[in-house]
């Protein structure tokens, strides 16, 4: 006997792997058409779901947003807190090693959209800049002043204001990714190599941080 068709909808047949493919979906939408132009029904079609299904995980477009920078960004940040609390090497290569992995996990993929729609359209969403200078830079800064503060108690650095060095070394960080993202495919500039370019900074940045010789 020929078994009965599957007639159920997509999104009752995929209940396990839901949340994340909403907020897939939802990362994909907020980073090709902004925050204020991305629509839940759009987020929902987008993952195969009804809008009705939407809603039974987020109340509405701002909790949708939240959670994918808490889902992509925020749990990036707070596993390499995790990693830089039991770094056994020196401070300059733990430097270099999140500078590094910053750029190849955030930067250099989708979820650099993120803060490109933060700087293009947060003044007209107050609340989001909030949480996201809550839950993304200040955590984000406060692990690279961290590791800041241990190259001068050691003395491997020179005695620097870290939190001004912090922002320092974010600085060049954010303009290579809004050049790669946006200046140069729309000015035609020259292509540059990110990790080219992060080596070239980095290395002169750690030469300036060094101690003098006794």
């Amino acid at each position: 006997m020929q078994a009965p068709q599957d007639t159920k909808p997509r999104w009752e047949r995929r209940k396990d792997a839901r949340p994340q493919e909403l907020l897939a979906a939802a990362l994909e939408q907020f980073v090709e058409r902004g925050y204020a132009a991305t629509r839940l029904e759009d987020v929902a079609k987008h993952a195969g779901v009804s809008k009705g299904t939407l809603y039974l995980y987020f109340t509405n477009k701002e909790e949708l947003f939240k959670a994918v920078v808490r889902e992509s960004i925020v749990a990036t940040i707070g596993q390499a807190e995790q990693d830089a609390a039991v770094f056994e090497g020196s401070s300059s290569e733990l430097l270099r090693a999140l500078l590094m992995r910053w750029w190849d996990q955030i930067c250099a993929t989708p979820i650099a959209g993120v803060t490109k729609l933060m700087l293009a359209e947060g003044h007209n969403f107050p609340e989001l800049v909030k949480f996201h200078n809550e839950e993304v830079v200040a955590r984000g800064s406060a692990l690279i002043t961290g590791v800041l503060q241990r190259g001068i108690s050691s003395g491997e650095f020179r005695p620097v204001d870290p939190a001004v060095m912090t922002q320092v070394l974010i600085a060049p960080v954010m303009m290579l990714m809004m050049w790669t993202r946006s200046f140069m495919p729309a000015c035609e500039m020259p292509p540059v190599d990110p990790h080219v370019f992060l080596d070239t900074f980095i290395s002169t940045t750690l030469v300036g941080l060094e101690a003098p010789k006794p």
